[in-house]
């Protein structure tokens, strides 16, 4: 039976997660309710979650606007299991993926674009207002999701389920200035920090054709990233390795989360370079202005990605068959992987293989 919506009438069910409940509370299970899929709604059994450090900045409201309780993971793949009567680009059985944003305000100029990430209202995937209960949105630490379908993405069949989960929030951070700045052949860029996010930059800057080069204090790294597609590795806490490069850089992405020296990798830049910061320290980093005028450099910052170019970055990595490379983990181990993630000790990021929050 069909209500009037044309879908299957149903009452919302309680849906399994694990949340955390204060800014020092471990997480643990927690029943929520997801909303009935509305005509235009994609509903999707969740088969994988990826861990991304901001889940741990929320969960322990280390940036001061959390919600509790909270259910992080924006890292979010599944299998379709209903879509709403006006759905047309999902069908159940499908694979599909729900990213960082779940809704935005679709009338400002930057969602006309296709930039949602950078909307005055956007509806983050949890701890965002949820127009439908009237709370907040939950994440995927949880056994299913209901989306829209403009802010669901198709995920080619190509790559592993797993190993795409990251994709939605450490793929798409890294490709998006990759692409906004048309990194590709002839140029040289520099990655800077191999975890979660710069293992991804690694492989997309070398599949965009650039000649790459990692930048990280730690010398037992330079193995891996050369196996991930660096050509060359920068350790930049040796001085005669780093002055044998400045001023040889087209672009540099920088994924550090750590305080460090931003003024050592502006002088890495050539003429009109740039340096693009993603990952985010805890406190402000100091910048000279020589850094910038001796030669003219460019110093800049970039968010995610909006829902078209997200979907052009799957399916870039489709083309390329990249993946992220991943720890499989139970949900029951998430604060095991909080502290170990802490410690970078990871390669290079956790996902949780929901079929054990199921059981």
């Amino acid at each position: 039976m069909e209500n009037d919506l044309g879908v299957p009438s149903s009452m919302p069910t309680p849906t399994a997660s694990f949340a955390a409940q204060s800014a020092t509370s471990p997480l643990a299970p927690f029943s929520i309710t997801r909303r009935d899929p509305l005509p235009s709604d994609v509903a999707i059994d969740i088969l994988y979650c990826g861990v991304c450090h901001s889940d741990l900045h929320f969960a322990r409201n280390e940036w001061g606007f959390t919600t509790y309780p909270v259910v992080p993971g924006h890292e979010i793949l599944g299998r379709v299991t209903k879509v709403g009567s006006k759905v047309t680009r999902f069908k159940a059985g499908d694979i599909a993926a729900v990213g960082c944003l779940v809704d935005s305000c679709r009338e400002c100029a930057n969602c006309k674009k296709g930039l949602e990430q950078y909307c005055p209202a956007p509806v983050f995937s949890y701890n965002g207002p949820d127009k439908h209960s009237g709370g907040m949105t939950y994440g995927g630490y949880s056994t299913n999701i209901v989306c829209d379908e403009k802010y669901t993405l198709k995920v080619p069949a190509n790559l592993s389920p797993a190993g795409a989960a990251p994709l939605l929030c450490a793929g798409i951070t890294t490709y998006s200035p990759l692409r906004h700045w048309k990194v590709g052949p002839g140029q040289k860029v520099g990655i800077v920090g191999l975890g979660g996010l710069g293992h991804m930059g690694v492989k997309f800057a070398r599949a965009l054709g650039a000649h790459v080069a990692l930048f990280t204090t730690s010398p037992n790294k330079a193995e891996d990233a050369k196996r991930l597609g660096a050509h060359e590795v920068v350790i930049s806490k040796n001085e005669d390795d780093m002055k044998k490069h400045l001023g040889t850089f087209d672009f540099i992405l920088d994924t550090v989360s750590a305080d460090h020296d931003v003024n050592a990798l502006l002088a890495q830049l050539r003429l009109d370079g740039t340096l693009v910061m993603v990952g985010v320290p805890p406190k402000p980093q100091p910048v000279a202005v020589f850094s910038l005028i001796m030669p003219r450099k460019h110093l800049a910052g970039s968010l995610i990605g909006g829902i078209p170019e997200t979907q052009e970055m799957l399916d870039f990595c489709g083309k390329h068959n990249i993946v992220s490379d991943i720890e499989l983990i139970p949900m029951q181990k998430i604060n095991e992987a909080y502290e170990r993630m802490l410690r970078s000790d990871v390669k290079y990021r956790f996902v949780i293989d929901m079929a054990s929050l199921k059981k």
